[in-house]
């Protein structure tokens, strides 16, 4: 159970910010005041109902206890106790959860990157499904997307591709899809009707605000060339394309999709401000990197994570040990959700264990 002092400190703390807003406090403050509100108010509100079940177990036992009850209402007693012992359980399990330690970037929007590996066209024609099974899922979700980058094979796939995922909590969500990716399935070039593996590479990266990390132009070397298309042809004549390298770092990003030099050079930035990003939560936050090789895994690009079996219709998720049987409704985007409900399920219920082995 959660012990009673921390309840009194979390009732204690939305007490103090409920006043400190209604104070007067104005500007930065204050919207730090309300996020912080915001995600206290949930939690607040389980606390809640939490301390109002366990004074009803209370009285309850002591009707229990007084011989002056009647057998009949004794035995109400007795079923009302059992129900609440139940009530109390499920919200100690549910306040726990609410207290679980946060992913700092788990309410950003993100940034997908998918590259085909081994296996050539085959690879690129599956990296561009993937592309398409995120976008569809994303929509499905009510999240904003937008292709940032895209250069396609020669028969159609892709080649490479960066996905943008606006919406709250967007990350927390797809955080999970990073390593890769592995199709086996007869290629439509295949004469012979023989099954070939090929693989693609997911990354998912948060996207940084403007407080979460600062670039000095001084850092920056900015390069313009003309975009390239499907086997080396010119998309335009313009150079238009533009590759930004983070000379501290030596992390460079090129972006080409657009017309505008403009917006290629937004993008690239907005990529790198999220792969700086990623790279310094990594480096001071040693414990989602503990975190990520658990039962997720590392979230490696070389970590194979799930296999989509067409022969078999099955897809496989190797971290967690599950096989659905519906891949054309996964691969299409419309029940994708109910690999990652699992993968974040799993996460939860691991972290829940390690918090009350803490206790």
């Amino acid at each position: 159970m959660i012990p009673a002092a921390k309840l009194d400190r979390l009732l204690d703390r939305f007490a103090a910010l409920e006043a400190e807003m209604a104070s007067g406090a104005s500007g930065e403050a204050f919207v730090k005041l309300s996020r912080e509100h915001a995600e206290l108010a949930p939690v607040i509100e389980t606390a809640q109902a939490y301390r109002t079940a366990q004074v009803q177990l209370l009285e309850t036992e002591a009707m229990i206890a007084d011989p002056a009850s009647d057998s009949d209402m004794r035995a109400m007693a007795e079923q009302e106790r059992a129900d609440l012992r139940a009530r109390l359980e499920t919200l100690d399990r549910a306040l726990k959860i609410q207290l679980l330690p946060k992913d700092a970037a788990d309410d950003s929007s993100a940034i997908v990157e998918i590259r085909a590996g081994t296996g050539g066209d085959e690879a690129a024609l599956f990296a561009a499904d993937l592309l398409e099974m995120y976008q569809r899922w994303c929509g499905l979700q009510g999240w904003k997307t937008e292709v940032m980058d895209r250069t396609e094979s020669d028969l159609g796939g892709i080649k490479d591709a960066t996905l943008e995922v606006n919406g709250r909590g967007a990350f927390a969500r797809l955080k999970f899809e990073s390593g890769v990716h592995r199709v086996q399935r007869v290629p439509a070039t295949e004469n012979q009707g023989r099954i070939h593996t090929s693989a693609a590479t997911v990354a998912v990266l948060p996207e940084a605000e403007d407080v979460d990390i600062v670039i000095n132009d001084k850092d920056l070397r900015i390069d313009v060339y003309r975009a390239q298309g499907a086997g080396g042809q010119h998309v335009n004549k313009t150079e238009s394309a533009v590759r930004i390298t983070h000379l501290p770092t030596g992390i460079a990003v090129a972006q080409q999709t657009e017309k505008s030099q403009h917006k290629n050079k937004a993008h690239a930035m907005k990529l790198l401000k999220a792969k700086l990003y990623d790279m310094e939560r990594s480096r001071v936050d040693g414990a989602r990197a503990a975190e990520r090789k658990s039962m997720v895994g590392s979230g490696d690009r070389s970590e194979r994570i799930r296999t989509y079996n067409f022969p078999q219709g099955r897809v496989t998720d190797h971290r967690i040990n599950l096989t659905l049987y519906n891949l054309a409704r996964i691969v299409s985007g419309d029940e994708l959700g109910e690999i990652v409900d699992a993968l974040v399920a799993q996460d939860q219920a691991d972290r829940l264990a390690a918090f009350e082995a803490e206790q």
